[in-house]
């Protein structure tokens, strides 16, 4: 009796045992797209092919620029469709309602922001082929979860959502979140703001000084100006830190990108050749989605942005166009003062003016609905309506002022599709640069070259022309209401920056100043530091003429001439650590290349840390530096100080003796040698940069869950540095999830080289692989080859591997 009884309930594990085998193998198949066959979906005007090669790049073919923007939608909903949907969740200011009360700060931060009413005024605006390239788009995307979800991908499942329909204004949010991040002058601001409570202006610039060779503007004393608000330590507690922390970043140091473009006159080929490799976030999946679209009258190749239609960096049959960041200063916050019998009231120059406010609910998972009301002023949003208001700028019990923000990428008027699509369109130089005439935000450096043989760059973008008598110059919130902190227009469209086929034969960016002294406008004061500029020139000049395989090789430069600027101070250092000498001898012949298989870029990166911590820490605060300041190198305060052997900063305020710079020097040294042999043990010889430099390509959400985090998440070892061109920012901040220190999160999100001569040589890599799902072969194919500068074609060679036909449907 026993026995039969479990053979029978043997018999029905081994059943529920195969049902889950059988269950789970639907699954995994069922969950990747269908990329064969013929299917039929309403939205499409004509037949749309959608051929795939190989790394699962499609070539999109069709009958009109409607239904190749519906195709891209499709293979875009195919192959990412949770980061689509956090891309609309985040613009949207609605994270909490899938990942609980933790993101609940964010949505109200982007709540109070009002990215989507933003977007959702600029669609009101937009031209009709915008609108109609958006709808056809959102029409694509909306086809796949009608007809073809066949299973949700695995985050939605594991969460336990449903994806929604898409909406052009979901694009359109997201282009304005793009923006967010490649500008980020709010946070400095409000950095400025916290030191000035703590020290005078002139101390401030020097811990954030001007770019090398200029000077920061000229401003009033607003260290003074602050006190005579009433902004003291006791009333302003948190401004500093509570902001920038729940906002998504932007303006992270070390963010940027290279491209350069060289005529016929040096290259091999007598035609230009094209580099580009813009420096994002790495995220699992990547940023980018490589795609082709192919209709009467286009066609280009290159990386698209999932959430978005159409080619943003790329290459057509004519030309071929990379970015880098400017980085202008077209954010500016401003301290509104509430008035005191009425706290629906602010100041300005004319008197007394009621906020325009507005009701909102934020859902929670698992908890109740969050009542949130957002204002805004003459200026644009109150961002400290994020909630951290009565921290921020008065007594939590009668707060004084709130904080506004005036930001470009927020005007109604901002409408960079039209400008996007007659970018990709374009056919010559001359034709791309008035193609950028609409372009409001982010303000880019473009490179361009045609098969004409013409090169050229233009930095398109809305920037503010701030009055004459604004002697705050948008370093640090202004008082909202004197009107002379008001903007007073625009850099006429014609008069940003821009070259074309200049007589030394080449043209490249790298996030450093691009005006020169006669410039008649003010872009910004924060420029790059210009060591990648200067490296990408040397070796533009090492030869006379170059090959696409040159730039290939360039793209993998890792020498930092930053580290040569400091590695003196380093090598004189005089610690007492028993691994100080082994130290030294990783560091004798270290050139400044940043490999990952060498200790010196470890020792050299653990050092210049806690040289910046140990000179700068005791001035500005033990909070203030581990909330904000470390994530901050420090390469130039630091170069400033240890060059002019300033006491003043090099003297630790806690100790009763009085350091020197090179004390500093060797106490850092003695720091960072502890740490770094508690973490990688105790013979120098065997330290690897790469063990603690390691791209993270992070996933949202499942980084932050360590039992999920090893199967969405994607790690290689790489070298270089927060300064080379083939950069790897330093992360100098103890990770939040692991606790690591030197991680490199933001790097080049995709690397491109482009031949005018022979297109069939293009080549591009992006950081991760062209699908979502993280159990597909494609999620992680790229890992390697972008570790390692590989590259695979922009244009397909040979027959596609897959192709799939679209019928229109019902």
């Amino acid at each position: 009796m026993a026995r039969r009884w479990l053979k029978r309930v043997g018999g029905s594990l081994l059943l529920l045992l195969a049902a889950a085998v059988g269950v789970a193998l639907w699954y995994a198949q069922a969950v990747l797209p269908r990329t064969t066959g013929e299917i039929a979906l309403a939205g499409a005007a004509g037949e749309v092919r959608i051929e795939r090669d190989e790394h699962g790049i499609p070539t999109v073919r069709a009958g009109s620029d409607r239904d190749a923007a519906f195709g891209l939608g499709v293979v875009h909903a195919q192959d990412r469709l949770w980061q689509m949907e956090t891309h609309r969740r985040i613009g949207a200011g609605r994270l909490a309602e899938v990942f609980g009360a933790s993101a609940l700060e964010t949505d109200r931060f982007l709540r109070a922001l009002g990215v989507r009413r933003a977007a959702a005024a600029q669609w009101l605006r937009l031209d009709a082929a915008s609108r109609a390239a958006l709808q056809a788009y959102a029409d694509g995307v909306n086809a796949v979860l009608r007809h073809e979800l066949r299973a949700r991908p695995p985050e939605f499942v594991i969460l336990g959502i449903e994806p929604e329909p898409w909406e052009p204004v979901d694009s359109l949010a997201w282009a304005i979140m793009m923006a967010w991040d490649l500008g980020g002058n709010w946070n400095t601001e409000l950095l400025r703001l916290r030191l000035a409570l703590q020290m005078p202006v002139a101390r401030i610039n020097q811990l954030l000084p001007a770019y090398p060779g200029a000077s920061l503007p000229a401003t009033a004393d607003y260290a003074a100006l602050f006190r005579s608000l009433g902004l003291d330590a006791g009333a302003v507690q948190t401004a500093w830190q509570r902001l920038p922390e729940i906002a998504p970043p932007s303006g992270v140091e070390g963010v940027g990108s290279n491209n350069w473009v060289l005529a016929g006159s040096r290259t091999t080929t007598g035609q230009p050749l094209l580099a580009n490799d813009p420096h994002l976030k790495l995220s699992a999946p990547a940023l980018w989605y490589f795609a082709r679209l192919e209709a009467p009258g286009l066609k280009v190749a290159g990386a698209t942005l999932p959430g978005l239609p159409g080619v943003v960096l790329g290459q057509n049959e004519h030309i071929a166009w990379g970015f880098t960041n400017t980085a202008p200063d077209v954010q500016d916050l401003y301290l509104e003062s509430i008035k005191p019998d009425d706290p629906t009231m602010y100041r300005t120059p004319e008197g007394w003016a009621a906020f325009e406010t507005a009701a909102e609910i934020i859902k929670v998972k698992g908890q109740p609905d969050v009542p949130f009301t957002h204002r805004r002023t003459r200026h644009g949003p109150v961002i400290s309506d994020a909630g951290t208001m009565p921290d921020v700028l008065g007594p939590r019990d009668r707060p004084s002022y709130v904080l506004a923000l005036r930001w470009t990428a927020l005007d109604a008027d901002a409408a960079i599709m039209a400008a996007s699509l007659a970018m990709q369109g374009a056919t010559s130089v001359p034709q791309f640069f008035e193609a950028t005439r609409g372009w409001n935000a982010p303000m880019q450096n473009m490179v361009v070259a045609d098969r004409a043989g013409r090169i050229g760059v233009v930095s398109p973008g809305r920037v503010p022309v701030r009055q004459a008598d604004n002697d705050l110059h948008g370093l640090v919130p202004a008082p909202g209401w004197e009107a002379r902190y008001d903007w007073a227009g625009w850099v006429p469209v014609d008069e940003t920056p821009r070259e074309s086929d200049p007589g030394r034969g080449w043209i490249a960016t790298a996030n450093q100043r691009i005006t020169a002294p006669d410039y008649p406008h003010y872009i910004t004061s924060e420029w790059a530091l210009p060591y990648r500029q200067q490296r990408i020139e040397q070796l533009l000049q090492a030869r006379p003429r170059h090959t696409i395989d040159d730039l290939a090789a360039m793209q993998a430069d890792e020498k930092s001439l930053a580290a040569l600027a400091l590695l003196p101070w380093l090598r004189q250092a005089a610690s007492p650590h028993p691994l100080a000498a082994g130290a030294r001898a990783q560091l004798q012949d270290f050139d400044g290349t940043m490999a990952a298989d060498s200790a010196a870029p470890l020792i050299f990166w653990a050092w210049q840390r806690q040289l910046a911590r140990g000179i700068f820490q005791d001035d500005a605060g033990a909070v203030l530096w581990d909330r904000s300041l470390a994530t901050r190198s420090f390469q130039d305060a630091l170069e400033d100080v240890l060059g002019r052997g300033d006491a003043s900063w090099c003297d630790d305020r806690g100790t009763a003796a009085t350091e020197s710079c090179a004390d500093q020097s060797a106490a850092a040294l003695t720091r960072a040698l502890d740490e770094l042999q508690a973490r990688f043990g105790g013979d120098p010889s065997t330290w690897r940069w790469g063990q603690a430099h390691q791209a993270r390509s992070e996933h949202r959400p499942f980084s932050r869950v360590k039992a999920l985090a090893r199967w969405f998440e994607l790690r290689v070892p790489v070298g270089g540095d927060t300064h080379t061109v083939n950069v790897g920012r330093v992360g100098l901040r103890p990770d939040a999830t692991t606790g690591e220190l030197y991680l490199n999160e933001h790097g080049p999100s995709l690397r491109a080289l482009y031949d005018l001569a022979d297109p069939a040589q293009s080549r591009f890599v992006h950081s991760t692989g062209q699908s979502g799902i993280f159990f597909s072969p494609l999620f992680s194919s790229f890992v390697q080859p972008w570790a390692a500068v590989r590259f695979v074609p922009v244009w397909p060679r040979g027959a596609p591997a897959q192709v799939l036909v679209i019928r229109p449907g019902a």
